[in-house]
């Protein structure tokens, strides 16, 4: 998910023009220059920095009270799987408008497709943020059983990969991969928290408000 978006495909790219020269399996993916590699280190680093704090802070704090609830829903566990469910739906317009864009799926990219992918990512992390909160705040990071264990580890990956990408967004300096690969991980891990989560509400309580 991101501020930004790559190069649609079919745009003029030149042989002088590193930054802008596709190469790779990705249309409009750069090419590294030397160097490329430790350029990753800030980027991943601050990631794997969030990633840990996050999970230390979940499991260290003395768990609270607060509830994210919301009128006309029977409960805060409902909130926040449809508020997941959300986060995935956008999280999928998302790939499928970098996917054209990057000229693996459909035709030469409409204008508006990137607007899409701005957007559709913004909305996507935004929803998350009152479930973090709620599940950092009042449950901390579990490891009560797999499913509890999984769920705690892939909230702590989402957002340590989301951080990795948008410092990488601004940078020139990484290998041409990087942004889909570690947009790949967000969604990914994403997916991994709505399993682990709301399906789990939805198979075992039943879909409902």
């Amino acid at each position: 998910m991101s501020n930004t978006e790559p190069r649609p495909a079919g745009s003029p790219a030149t042989d002088d023009d590193p930054d802008t020269a596709p190469v790779g399996p990705f249309p409009g993916v750069t090419s590294p220059g030397r160097g490329a590699l430790p350029a990753l280190a800030v980027p991943v680093l601050g990631g794997l920095a969030l990633a840990v704090v996050l999970g230390v802070y979940g499991r260290l704090h003395e768990p609270g009270t607060v509830a994210v609830s919301v009128a006309g829903f029977s409960g805060p566990a409902y909130v926040k799987a449809w508020l997941t469910t959300v986060a995935v739906l956008l999280a999928v317009v998302q790939l499928v408008s970098a996917l054209n864009m990057y000229g693996r799926i459909g035709h030469a990219s409409p204008s508006w497709v990137s607007t899409l992918h701005r957007w559709s990512g913004r909305l996507a992390v935004l929803v998350t943020v009152p479930v973090v909160v709620h599940c950092l705040y009042v449950f901390g990071f579990g490891y009560d059983s797999p499913r509890v264990l999984v769920h705690s580890l892939a909230g702590c990956l989402f957002y340590g990969a989301f951080a990795t990408k948008m410092l990488s967004l601004p940078r020139r300096d990484v290998p041409g991969w990087t942004l889909p690969v570690v947009g790949g991980v967000v969604f990914s891990a994403l997916v991994a928290l709505w399993l682990t989560a709301a399906l789990w509400l939805f198979t075992t309580r039943g879909v409902h408000l």
